[in-house]
């Protein structure tokens, strides 16, 4: 037979490939279409039993992206999501059942749905590279993963740990996979089909019947112990009102045998429940936006910078020139003399080794880390980012001379976050060459990077620069110039309100448990403190029209008392985590309604003024910039749905 989306090839010693190309599509993904064509190979091959069949994929992108997100998002009912349901359930547990050995051939990205196929063979294989992941990333749509993945996960790899991926849809690279025994075998490319070969024609048992007693009794008798131990963990995370899902899945696998179908619909933890609650929607919305993001910088594909030069090496700007590095390139990194380099060198060692947890690996991402003093990496540079202090005259000075030795198709940046870039470009011979590309700290932990334009930015200046932020695997917003840009000018009224409140008598406690228990990632007390309080009082100055100043912040900057850094702020630190005094209060909607109310007011203002071009934009940088609650769909979302 003849597919339109699969391959079935059959070689002499009796093994089958499906190969899966899906149509019209840069990435596999598990549709109608594609899901019944894997129904007819089950077909075929059931009339004509290969030795072992071997699932790849024929796509340079990656395995399988997992189920088409379109058809999921057409499913507005329970009756159409228990059809979409139905169908990987029903193909899946065909495809566990049949009697010759199969086997997923695992590389790039595994998602979702392609992850519950590799789970339904018998073995699977990674390939070791730097793209291939493992994910049930369902938790993050506000869903389950119902085609098999709650049934099978926790029999392979043990329920803790099946739990904390499904809990959190966190990413599994090649090695850990091999480590955790999602993955048989972790290969390198030359050898991979070979090795496929092997291992689905070698009787070896699968990874189910080599499970540990004690991870089969956890499977079993101890379920509601494993259960019980989630529940707390995922409470301290998010709330159930909040977050259904995660206790959907627990649920689901505890009392159901991870079959999302059997869950009467009555049930909080059901399918129906799922597909009804504003949260699905809301992060399926968030989904969507982020897609938005990724697409910013593709008018510049050709652009493809391999070095970096970071002027600047504190806190902000060694971290940034070790994310560049950590995402391949080579960054020169320059401050006035060596002995203030080293700093960010030792920090980007210890970020090296934590992320790639190979010491050979760190060593030569090390090695692509430069001190430069003299900033003799300016030359060779394809992007150039300043990081150093707010002060408008060394920013000008600096700048011509970067643009005097800087190649004429180099990227040249600024990371400021409150002087505007038109007076920074003024003593520019070229002010178009200048961009600003905003991080947010920590850099390593937040997703969005603001792309800021100029008066005179040149478009496609900012086009290279979005195309670069994507580079490194962060999101582009791009934003006009304005003071605070989006995110910082939705904080610092936020902030200050909160401040406010701590100068009527409200206790810093009270306040951050209001804000956590909304859904925000941090109350904004404890942020501030986090910033620093210097921080606080210059951005306050910048960004909130407000002649006097909390009197508790302007106290405590002036005694010295910055927050984290210093050890006391609003708060006392104790091994970099604050000291409340009493438990800190319980959720109050009032309040939180209070200090969300100038952020949502400056979020409406800045739409308005054109310093983020829409209102779906403006959601997506205030959630990946500040963390605001997921589950609303971002604060444009928020007023709205109220």
């Amino acid at each position: 037979m003849s597919y339109r989306n699969w391959k079935l090839e059959r070689e002499a010693d009796g093994v089958a490939w499906a190969i899966l190309d899906t149509a019209n599509s840069s990435t596999n993904t598990l549709g109608a279409e594609v899901m019944t064509e894997l129904g007819l190979i089950l077909d075929e091959c059931e009339k004509n039993p290969p030795k072992g069949l071997i699932f790849k994929s024929a796509k340079e992108a990656g395995f399988i992206a997992g189920a088409n997100i379109e058809e999921f998002t057409s499913a507005d009912t329970p009756d159409k999501a228990r059809v979409i349901i139905q169908r990987g359930w029903d193909a899946y547990n065909r495809l566990a059942a049949v009697r010759y050995p199969t086997l997923a051939l695992v590389r790039g990205h595994c998602m979702g749905g392609g992850t519950e196929l590799a789970l339904a063979c018998r073995y699977r294989i990674a390939v070791d590279e730097a793209g291939t992941k493992f994910a049930l990333p369902e938790v993050m749509l506000g869903i389950v993963p119902g085609w098999g993945g709650m049934l099978r996960l926790p029999q392979i790899v043990g329920p803790a740990a099946a739990m904390d991926m499904m809990l959190t849809g966190k990413n599994i690279d090649a090695k850990r996979a091999k480590k955790m025994g999602l993955a048989d075998e972790c290969v390198p490319p030359r050898v991979m089909e070979n090795a496929a070969r092997m291992l689905v024609l070698s009787g070896n048992p699968p990874r189910q019947d080599k499970l540990p007693f004690m991870q089969k009794l956890m499977n079993g008798p101890l379920k509601g112990m494993v259960a019980g131990g989630a529940k707390k963990q995922v409470a301290k995370r998010a709330r159930q009102e909040h977050y259904p899902a995660p206790y959907a899945i627990i649920d689901q696998w505890q009392n159901y045998g991870g079959n999302t179908l059997a869950v009467p619909a009555d049930k909080p933890t059901s399918l129906d429940a799922l597909v009804k609650h504003p949260t699905t929607r809301n992060l399926i919305r968030v989904f969507f936006l982020q897609d938005r993001l990724k697409g910013f910088g593709k008018d510049a594909r050709n652009f493809a910078p391999q070095r970096v030069h970071v002027v600047g090496a504190g806190v902000m700007g060694g971290d940034i020139a070790a994310w560049c590095v950590l995402r391949g390139m080579t960054v020169t990194l320059q401050d006035q003399n060596v002995e203030r380099i080293a700093p960010a060198v030792g920090r980007a060692a210890k970020f090296f080794e934590k992320k790639l947890r190979d010491k050979k690996l760190a060593r030569f991402a090390l090695d692509r880390l430069i001190a430069d003093p003299k900033g003799e990496g300016v030359r060779q540079a394809d992007v150039i980012i300043e990081a150093i202090f707010e002060n408008l005259e060394a920013k000008q000075a600096l700048f011509a001379d970067i643009e005097a030795r800087a190649k004429p198709d180099a990227l040249i940046a600024t990371n400021t976050s409150s002087l505007k870039l038109a007076d920074i470009a003024a003593t520019f011979k070229d002010p178009s060459r200048l961009v600003g590309i905003h991080f947010f700290n920590p850099v390593a932990m937040m997703p969005l990077v603001e792309v800021v334009a100029g008066e005179k930015t040149a478009p496609e200046v900012a086009q290279k620069a979005a195309a670069f932020v994507r580079k490194i695997d962060k999101l582009p917003l791009p934003v006009k110039d304005a003071p605070g840009f989006l995110v910082n000018a939705v904080l610092g009224p936020y902030m200050n309100e909160a401040m406010k409140c701590v100068d009527e008598g409200i206790a810093p406690e009270a306040i951050d448990a209001a804000l956590v228990a909304f859904g925000m990632p941090m109350g904004p007390i404890e942020l501030a403190d986090t910033v620093g309080l210097d921080v606080a009082v210059h951005a306050g100055k910048q960004l909130v029209g407000d002649a006097t100043p909390p009197k508790k912040l302007v106290e405590l900057f002036e005694a010295g008392k910055l927050g984290k850094k210093s050890g006391q702020g609003f708060y006392t630190w104790v091994d970099g985590k604050a000291q409340r005094v009493g438990a800190g209060g319980t959720a109050n909607p009032q309040l939180a309604e209070r200090m969300l109310r100038p952020l949502l007011d400056a979020t409406q203002r800045l739409v308005r003024d054109g310093v983020v071009a829409d209102a779906e934009l403006a959601d997506a940088g205030v959630i990946f910039g500040t963390g605001f609650a997921p589950y609303t769909g971002g604060p444009m979302n928020y007023l709205q749905s109220r």
